[in-house]
């Protein structure tokens, strides 16, 4: 096994240091948004429908498990005006598209693609897709325990 001398740890320490901005300036890789058809899901109205993706049990000791689901929504679509209180806490990722979020109490705020948010038990809000395009939102429905 070779020794390590100062001289190839400054060689080291100098590539790895000239390196340093390449690795600062890549975006990070982003997952795809999965291509659904027309008749995919369940129909929920408003230009809506609702794809289940997914449940695993919760590592979390507040829930029991966690469900992913995949709300799409046409563009224009939104969520009814009388959306009813949330029975659970929800955490939502917007895949494709860009959405108006509308929450009582604080203004209205705009989450493009790649944008997260969350949602409380107990709050509503309303999502419209203002993007051209057909808009996702994965959602982590987090059950209680």
């Amino acid at each position: 096994m070779e020794r390590l001398n100062r001289r190839s740890a400054l060689k080291f320490g100098l590539a790895a240091t000239a390196a340093t901005p390449v690795f600062l300036l890549a975006a990070p890789a982003e997952a795809a948004a999965p291509s659904y058809s027309a008749t995919d899901g369940m129909d929920m109205g408003h230009g809506r429908r609702m794809v289940e993706v997914g449940e695993q049990e919760s590592q979390i000791g507040a829930y029991k498990s966690i469900k992913i689901i995949d709300v799409i929504y046409q563009p224009g679509a939104s969520d009814p005006d009388d959306q009813p209180m949330m029975d659970m806490d929800m955490i939502c990722h917007i895949i494709a598209g860009e959405f108006k979020i509308e929450k009582k109490g604080i203004p209205a705020y705009t989450v493009k693609d790649g944008g997260i948010y969350s949602c409380g038990k107990g709050k509503s809000d309303k999502a419209t897709n203002i993007s051209k395009v057909v808009g996702i939102h994965r959602i982590a429905l987090l059950i209680p325990a």
